[in-house]
């Protein structure tokens, strides 16, 4: 049997975790269990989730409901090929999410996490024009600030100058980018943002397959609340000059903004959206693709296929832990249940507004931000949050909060101190 620090010195040796340096890695921490919004390291200290496992934990760890699920489905079969082959998990989870998206989504793409599941939406923007007689329209168009995914076609649709694909910027696609949308989800619309759109959309409709942006909030960009309304206004540039639009909702999907998904604070449907994160509760790696039947239909009308097929799409496992996820996210109040967490967060973050290091605090349903005047150095300070019973993984500017649903008032309480506390104590 291994000793704990044996554990750590292999996981140091041999692992090579994401967003981090092999010959200066940042502190890591083993994970013995976890259960509701409890994380238990190996070394007996208890830490409060304030991350749900980048987003998607939303019912909490260890939830009887999903374990049965899952438990149930393995005792039947745990994968078969998608191709020529089908089952009743995945058929349940299309029906269901079919069900509680925009009215016009009825097409369900399933595929293994949320950036393929742009790389799909992106292929099939592509291959719809195509099979339209519009070839040349290969090209895509998206806000500065947006995070899409890691791999190479969701990275070109990243923000190019800021975001953290730079590296790879002479090889990847050069796709169009406007400014980021004004801040501020209460703010008046700035017509001269809509503007510099339409003059985009305009000079290069002819060669544009699709406009992609993460709805009401920017999330790894810098967490960016903004106005609904511009999603409105950018579909009807869209129609006028015939882009398909296109919602990443693999962050903001399954209740974060306070309503089902984003795409519910406007009064528009999106031609294709993503889905991913919360699809199975944080169980397994699903992710979906979404899109209506002008693009299926055009595309299956003409060339008859559509050419992507992930060896684990449609997991059984993952279906059945989505469909689970599912039903217990049906017997939420989501308006009532994410507000109430919102108030709790905003109680609990408002003493940061204080302290001279916080540029400013906000708050947008299940997400609370402290943003600071300069960058944290992960390496320090993640360990002082382990070491005050919390789990917070700031980046940049930024520390926030994206705790599970079901986290109680005095969970929030304790996350707020102990960023307050971290905060205060460091010149950050």
């Amino acid at each position: 049997m291994k000793t704990q620090q044996e554990y750590l010195d292999l996981d140091k040796q041999l692992l090579w975790h994401p967003y981090t340096s092999m010959s200066k890695p940042s502190p890591h921490f083993l994970v013995e269990s976890a259960s509701g919004c409890e994380i238990t390291l190996n070394d007996g200290r208890i830490l409060i989730d304030g991350m749900s496992s980048w987003w998607s934990v939303i019912h909490g760890y260890n939830h009887p409901a999903i374990n049965s699920a899952i438990q149930h489905q393995l005792a039947q079969f745990s994968h078969v090929m998608f191709g020529g082959l089908t089952h009743k998990p995945a058929i349940e989870l299309a029906e269901k999410l079919i069900a509680i998206t925009p009215d016009n989504l009825q097409r369900v793409f399933l595929s293994d996490s949320g950036s393929v599941s742009v790389e799909v939406a992106l292929k099939m923007a592509i291959q719809y024009w195509n099979t339209q007689g519009k070839p040349d329209k290969q090209f895509f168009v998206s806000p500065k600030s947006g995070y899409h995914g890691d791999t190479f076609a969701a990275m070109s649709v990243c923000d190019p100058d800021n975001g953290m694909h730079n590296l790879f910027s002479a090889a990847l696609t050069q796709q169009l980018f406007v400014s980021p949308p004004p801040t501020g989800f209460h703010e008046p619309i700035k017509t001269e943002y809509l503007d510099e759109i339409r003059k985009v959309l305009q000079k290069n409709h002819q060669r544009l397959a699709g406009f992609i942006i993460e709805p009401v909030v920017q999330n790894a960009g810098g967490m960016r609340f903004y106005n609904p309304e511009y999603l409105n206004q950018i579909r009807v540039l869209c129609d006028e000059f015939d882009i398909l639009l296109i919602f990443d909702e693999i962050a903001t999907g399954f209740g974060r903004t306070g309503k089902l998904f984003a795409t519910d604070h406007t009064n528009i449907c999106p031609d294709i959206m993503c889905v991913g994160k919360a699809l199975t509760g944080g169980y397994m790696t699903l992710a979906a693709t979404l899109t209506n039947n002008k693009v299926a239909l055009g595309i299956s009308a003409n060339d008859g296929v559509f050419m992507h097929g992930p060896t684990f799409m449609g997991n059984p496992l993952a279906c059945a832990a989505a469909n689970a996820s599912l039903l217990l996210l049906s017997e939420y109040n989501i308006p009532e249940k994410i507000t109430q967490l919102e108030t709790w967060m905003r109680e609990a973050l408002a003493p940061c507004t204080h302290l001279k290091q916080v540029k400013g605090v906000r708050c947008l349903g299940g997400i609370g931000v402290v943003e600071l005047n300069n960058a944290v150095n992960l390496h320090e300070i993640q360990p002082k949050f382990v070491e005050l019973g919390v789990w917070v993984r700031p980046f940049g500017k930024l520390i926030y909060l994206m705790p599970p649903y079901v986290i109680s008032k005095e969970q929030i309480q304790t996350l707020g101190s102990a960023i307050y506390h971290v905060i205060s104590e460091n010149p950050c």
